[in-house]
């Protein structure tokens, strides 16, 4: 029974003396701009290496402007004549056809020139009938060639008036020809020239408005084009049909595709080249006089490329990571040229790296793990 005893209390001293194992990750050691990692630490950030491989890639240029619209899309509407506003019938941003009635504008004057024309057209019947009276006396000796001349003067100058004011009643809208003394009127129509959404109204009910007021201004946003400035520098880099992506800097990653269709041939106060870009694909939410940036890509190349995660920025200054020996990461310094499609260019690669291994994916995470030791 003692015996037994013994040998519980030994066991009990033995557990009471042992303690639970303790496992120590290892943290990543840092030293100068390399970095090491654990096997854990390279699963969770997903650190992926290869050699590097060439590939072609188009050089860009990034062009800066602005949308506009060529002059036969953009009207200013005035009224042919004086007078006060009585009907004004859209806002901006109402969408209008060419031939549409805008405004009615009123002018008494207006039935004075309706009556000069219906005046002029009778003293053109008499004077004409007159004429010919005078002539076929003439022809008989009857009549001087004096009264014959000036019978024919008078219809000649009742005939130009009665048509100088009949242009004028068909720029205000009334048709000469239907005019007569039971349809004279004091209103007349202002008419759209263009199909197009109004931009900007500056009239209001009552008003009067003469003939060099903007009373509408109306743009046809189907006709837009992108136009950007060329440089002086870039300019023999710059083609027709060369294709341009626009985008805006408030969404850049929403890109228009466009395709040069006119250069310019005269440089601005700026030095810079008109460039007129068409969009492949009219877009109604595109407006007239929004800024955009143009990605024109001019001749590819084949060059170095990583992928554009692979590279980051310290100090203002471009890196990768090299692979120096398994787990153990070097920053390598680069000089960045063309990106596309996810890759970005390296310049000035030598040929003596091409054989090592650079991190492909997690390069920030590196460079993070470097920062913090520093911080």
């Amino acid at each position: 029974m003692n015996k037994f005893i013994i040998i519980i209390s030994a066991a009990l001293l033995l557990s009471s003396c042992s303690k639970p194992e303790t496992v120590i990750e290892k943290t990543s050691a840092v030293s100068g701009d390399q970095v090491t990692l654990t096997d854990l630490q390279i699963k969770n950030s997903g650190v992926e290496t290869n050699t590097l491989n060439n590939l072609d890639i188009a050089n860009k240029i990034i062009l800066n402007g602005e949308i506009s619209v060529p002059p036969h899309g953009l009207a200013s509407v005035s009224a042919p004549s004086g007078g006060y506003v009585k009907v004004s019938r859209f806002m901006p941003g109402n969408f209008v056809k060419k031939g549409e009635v805008l405004a009615m504008l009123e002018n008494p004057e207006l039935v004075q020139l309706q009556q000069d024309y219906l005046l002029a057209k009778s003293n053109l019947q008499y004077a004409q009938q007159d004429y010919s009276r005078q002539k076929d006396l003439n022809e008989n000796k009857a009549s001087s060639d004096k009264v014959t001349q000036k019978a024919f003067n008078e219809a000649q100058n009742q005939n130009i008036m009665m048509k100088g004011i009949a242009q004028k009643l068909a720029a205000m809208g009334i048709n000469p020809n239907s005019l007569n003394a039971n349809n004279i009127r004091r209103t007349f129509a202002v008419i759209s020239p263009i199909s197009g959404h109004v931009s900007a109204v500056n009239v209001n009910i009552g008003q009067y408005v003469s003939p060099t007021e903007k009373m509408f201004e109306i743009v046809n946003s189907g006709d837009i084009f992108l136009g950007l400035k060329v440089f002086e520098k870039d300019l023999n880099n710059i083609s027709t049909g060369q294709k341009v992506f626009a985008y805006t800097n408030q969404n850049p990653t929403e890109k228009y595709e466009a395709r040069i269709s006119l250069i310019g041939k005269d440089f601005s106060a700026d030095k810079s080249v008109q460039v007129r870009c068409e969009f492949i694909t009219k877009d109604a939410t595109l407006i007239p006089g929004t800024f955009m940036n143009g990605e024109v890509e001019t001749d590819s190349n084949i060059g170095v490329v990583i992928p554009d995660e692979a590279v980051v920025t310290w100090e203002d200054q471009q890196f990768i990571f090299e692979e120096i020996k398994p787990k153990t990461y070097k920053m390598f310094p680069v000089k960045i040229g063309n990106s596309e499609n996810g890759f970005t260019e390296l310049l000035d690669f030598k040929e003596e790296n091409f054989n090592k291994k650079f991190v492909t994916n997690g390069a920030y995470q590196l460079l993070m793990a470097l920062k913090n030791v520093e911080e």
